[in-house]
C-alpha cells in the first residue's frame, strides 16, 4: 500500500462549552439497548470547514442550535491513528435555540435521544456521569475552575 492510498484519520473538533452560570452543556446520548453516557458538543472536520474553530461554530449550530464565543483550544487528544484526533475548543455560550437543531439524530428515532444537560462541573453529579472520552473529564476535573473563569471573561 502506498502512502496515497492510506486512510486519512478522522479529525474532529469539540466545546468544552460553559453557559452564564458556569454550567457545562453536554449531551446525554442514550442509544437503544446501551447505558446512557454524555459527551461534549461536536464532530468531524467538514471540507468546507475553513478551520477547527469553524467546525466547533458550525457544529453548535447543529446539534444545539447554539452561538457561542470560542476563548481557543484547550486540549488535544488522539495520535491520528485508529480513532484520529480530537481538538477540544473552550467556549462561552451565548445563545441556544433547540428549535434550531439539525440532522438525522433527531430524525430517527432508531438512533436514540440526544438530550441537553447542564451540569455543574464542581459537583457531585459531574463527578458521577460518564462523560466521553474519560480523558476529557479527568481534563475538566482537573481544570474545572480556570475553564469556567476563561469562558466568564470570553463572554464579555
Amino acid at each position: 500500500m502506498d502512502a496515497t492510498s492510506l486512510p486519512t484519520p478522522r479529525r474532529s473538533a469539540r466545546a468544552i462549552l460553559i453557559d452564564e452560570r458556569g454550567r457545562l452543556v453536554l449531551i446525554r446520548r442514550q442509544r437503544p439497548g446501551r447505558s446512557a453516557y454524555w459527551t461534549t458538543p461536536g464532530g468531524g472536520v467538514e471540507p468546507a470547514d475553513a478551520t477547527l474553530e469553524a467546525t466547533v461554530h458550525r457544529e453548535l449550530a447543529e446539534e444545539l442550535g447554539a452561538t457561542a464565543v470560542c476563548a481557543g483550544q484547550v486540549l488535544r487528544l488522539g495520535d491520528g491513528g485508529a480513532h484520529g484526533v480530537q481538538h477540544f475548543f473552550l467556549a462561552a455560550l451565548t445563545g441556544i435555540d433547540a428549535t434550531l437543531r439539525t440532522g438525522e439524530e433527531y430524525t430517527d428515532p432508531g438512533l436514540g435521544t440526544y438530550d441537553v444537560d447542564r451540569i455543574d462541573p464542581s459537583s457531585r453529579e459531574f463527578e458521577s456521569i460518564d462523560l466521553k472520552p474519560e480523558a476529557l473529564k479527568s481534563f475538566v476535573l482537573e481544570h474545572r475552575e480556570s475553564l469556567v473563569a476563561r469562558a466568564a471573561a470570553a463572554r464579555v
